[in-house]
Parts: structure tokens; sequence; C-alpha cells
């Protein structure tokens, strides 16, 4: 899993496939639930990369994209937003999810 470090935001997300970029804060406890599903999903997923984004050390990317709330995942396919879904998400959820949009 790739941690956001400032980089043009676009870049990231404007990738052929699947981008699932993950909006979290280190004080928020469902991040905090939801980092190791991630970080195993994304260990299993090798056609989708997968991005952390931390709201208070990037917040211009935060409200750019409309983050209200944390967790909150945004899924991009070849450089757009095709979902996003807030709070804890189980495993389960996300592979159908990935799997959905694939």
């Amino acid at each position: 899993m790739q941690q956001y470090k400032g980089e043009d935001f676009n870049q990231v997300v404007n990738k052929d496939g699947l981008v699932l970029v993950d909006f979290f804060a280190t004080w928020c406890g469902p991040c905090k639930m939801l980092m190791p599903v991630l970080e195993q999903i994304s260990g299993e997923q090798p056609g989708t990369q997968f991005v952390k984004v931390d709201i208070d050390e990037y917040r211009k990317q935060a409200i750019d994209n409309g983050i209200r709330a944390v967790p909150t995942l945004v899924l991009f396919k070849d450089g757009k937003e095709v979902s996003r879904a807030s709070g804890y998400q189980p495993r389960e959820k996300i592979l159908a999810w990935l799997e959905e949009h694939k």
C-alpha cells in the first residue's frame, strides 16, 4: 500500500485500471481497524493500486475530493471516480466492490 506524499494527486489517480484511495486520519478508530484489512487486500490484488491519504497532513486533497468523514474509500477507474464508501468496510464487501468495478 502506497502512502501519499504530496505529489500531484491527479497523477496518482490518473492511471489505467483501478486505484483505491483511502482517506484516513491517525486519530480515527475505524481507520485503524480498516488499515490491516486494506493492507491484506492490497497484497492480493496486483492489478489494483492502493493509496493512503492522511487528511490532516493533506487537507487540500481531502477538501478537493469532498471528504466529509473518515475513513472514506474512493475508487478510481482509468482516472475517473467510479464509487466511494465511508466508514469501516469489511473485507468481503471491499473485495466484492473491487470485483464489481474491474
